[in-house]
């Protein structure tokens, strides 16, 4: 489901809620696994003090950066209904263009916050499912040597099971996190009630005194602080799926209060028994509930686990379409819901990437260390693309724009640089994930541009055709080809290539090409432009629109111009009968190539491992006639 309306039934906005719940607060309602542990794992002493001052920093660090920054503020800033960092930053782009640096600019912030999510990616799983199946020290010491071996199994079986879709699954992510939740709230409840002298933690006072009284070990600390609003960008993230409202209402409502009792809770236990910070979560609950909960845990680390995955396919697919990525195979795994896709390539990437975290790092604590850093370069990234969007679009003035930005800016650099220490104990692994990454999506828009200024430097005018045709009239056949080109003017390479060497000519050509807006959706009725050209209309330019989350099916769209749309230019077409000429370009530089050399061996490789457009495009294959054409950059 697309939420594009905020004007919902009572029954809908009940579904939505109970729907956000199960997929948008997976990351961060799993926190309480291992964030409170990890504030005091660098051997901060625990006593009243200390636990009032660090439950202070969690509640108001999820109270300023996930309630007021992300809930009331980023939120705001949809594109067409659709949120998350690619749709913030085609936002943002709409009001810069009439500045082609601040566009670049925006363009790079963008890039960089889709990759540090994908470090984030292969983070999420290891450290939730591995935190989760760690209960099994408290629950059964003696079977503390299988902890590893059941999160191999846990997280193997998540990810093969990805290519069968989340639609079967997604019915009681819901229920379980529903559960999830009101369990949280009812162990930290019962704990509170035996120390309710712990709630004047949300006095900031006593945040500001530990971090006064530590100095710069209270500054070190901020870095395990961040792990209880990990997850905090999904709220944005997910909103096209779900609606704004819906997702408030879930996080104000619910969420947030269940969270923060749990923390409460946790806090109320390590006053009265230091002792519980081996893992106070689990030492919550009773005894005979223990068993219990480290199912329940394990399935709610799945489901975090599971919508970070699904997240990285949705960046993925958009990054595709947006023409800043290789194409890859995608697959619809949903007939109802357009959103559910599936990666191969990066579904096995993220697995192999995982079972290598957690063979390394072999506990929650250790990867605690390599968390939270490409989180907080995300925040950064979406408090300055917001600001744009604040500035140029919503027309704030310039003071209230920057102490929007002063606000959030110092809040974000501040989890951000305490996180930066942990770099060289394991915070460098999604800087390096998000460094390749980028460069591999740098490489190839620097390629891309370079074959598009090729093409438009041998373009051919369709009046030029024209007259080369009444001076040279080719062999003339009967039937409709359709050329498929990325280029919006003149007449494409496949073509020239086409006449040049068989020396024929269908009736009606038709050049095709795909655009993709800087929005989500575009709907039928505005999918179809189309030019006609020639004195007897023998050729025709049809562009077909798409937003950036769509499928972009020519398939459909042909359908939609053989019901009606060609007549009014006399073109007839007949879908049984068209012929497809697709090219496929084989790269190689020039010596002296603006491409640098050390770019050029993987430039290569990403065009020729690029999925074949008839499989992207879903071109009907038994039509097709792919043309290999040798392009020097």
């Amino acid at each position: 489901m697309t939420a594009k309306s905020e004007n919902y039934s009572k029954q809908q906005m009940t579904g939505l809620v109970l729907g956000a719940v199960g997929v948008v607060f997976g990351d961060i309602g799993t926190s309480p696994l291992y964030a409170l542990k990890e504030v005091f794992h660098g051997g901060l002493s625990i006593d009243n003090n200390h636990v009032l001052g660090v439950l202070s920093l969690i509640f108001w660090s999820l109270t300023l950066v996930v309630t007021i920054k992300y809930a009331i503020f980023i939120m705001r800033a949809d594109n067409k209904g659709e949120g998350g960092i690619m749709a913030l930053m085609t936002l943002a782009l709409h009001g810069s263009h009439d500045n082609p640096g601040r566009m670049r600019l925006i363009v790079t912030l963008g890039l960089l916050g889709a990759t540090l999510f994908y470090g984030d990616s292969i983070i999420t799983p290891a450290i939730s499912v591995l935190s989760a199946v760690e209960g099994l020290q408290v629950v059964a010491p003696t079977l503390e040597h299988y902890v590893l071996p059941i999160t191999i199994v846990v997280l193997s079986v998540l990810f093969i099971a990805q290519a069968k879709g989340t639609g079967a699954v997604g019915k009681i992510f819901a229920p379980v996190m529903c559960l999830w939740f009101v369990i949280l709230a009812i162990m930290g409840g019962v704990n509170i009630i035996q120390n309710p002298d712990v709630l004047m933690a949300v006095n900031p006072y006593y945040a500001v005194h530990i971090l006064w009284e530590l100095g710069f070990h209270g500054f070190l600390i901020m870095g395990a602080v961040v792990l209880a609003i990990t997850g905090a960008e999904a709220l944005y993230a997910d909103m096209g799926h779900f609606g704004l409202k819906p997702i408030r209402y879930a996080w104000l409502g619910f969420v947030f209060p269940a969270l923060l009792l749990n923390y409460f809770g946790q806090g109320a236990l390590l006053i009265a028994h230091p002792e519980s910070i081996q893992n106070p979560f689990y030492l919550l609950a009773p005894a005979w509930a223990l068993y219990p909960l480290l199912v329940l845990s394990t399935l709610a680390t799945v489901i975090a686990s599971q919508a970070v995955i699904s997240g990285a396919f949705s960046v993925t697919r958009q990054a595709i379409q947006l023409g800043y990525c290789p194409r890859m195979a995608i697959f619809h795994t949903s007939g109802d819901e357009m959103g559910q896709v599936y990666v191969p390539a990066v579904n096995w990437m993220l697995m192999f990437s995982v079972f290598v975290l957690v063979l390394s790092f072999r506990s929650s604590s250790a990867l605690a260390s390599a968390y939270g850093i490409a989180v907080t370069g995300t925040m950064i990234i979406d408090t300055v693309l917001a600001f744009i969007v604040i500035r140029k679009l919503w027309k704030w003035n310039k003071p209230t724009s920057l102490i929007f930005l002063l606000t959030f800016l110092m809040v974000d650099f501040l989890f951000f640089s305490s996180n930066s220490l942990k770099i060289p104990t394991g915070g460098w692994l999604p800087l390096v994930v998000a460094g390749v990454i980028f460069f591999i999506i740098t490489t190839w828009m620097k390629g891309r541009e370079l074959l598009l200024t090729h093409q438009n430097d041998k373009r051919m005018l369709f009046e030029e055709l024209e007259t080369e045709l009444r001076n040279n009239p080719p062999v003339t056949v009967k039937g409709t080809a359709i050329y498929l080109t990325r280029s919006l003017h003149g007449v494409p390479l496949v073509f020239l290539h086409n006449l040049e060497h068989n020396h024929v000519l269908h009736e009606q050509i038709i050049v095709l090409t795909i655009v993709t807006k800087d929005e989500p959706y575009v709907d039928e009725a505005h999918r179809v432009k189309i030019r006609s050209y020639g004195e007897n209309q023998r050729f025709y330019r049809v562009k077909f629109y798409f937003g950036f989350t769509q499928q972009q099916d020519v398939r459909r769209a042909l359908e939609l111009c053989a019901h009606g749309l060609l007549e009014q230019y006399g073109l007839v077409l007949d879908l049984k009968k068209v012929s497809f000429f697709v090219g496929r370009e084989s790269i190689t530089f020039k010596r002296r190539s603006i491409m640098p050399a050390w770019r050029r061996p993987l430039s290569r490789y990403l065009f020729q491992n690029s999925s074949s457009a008839i499989e992207f495009f879903r071109i009907p294959v038994e039509r097709v006639i792919e043309i290999g054409i040798r392009v020097e950059l």
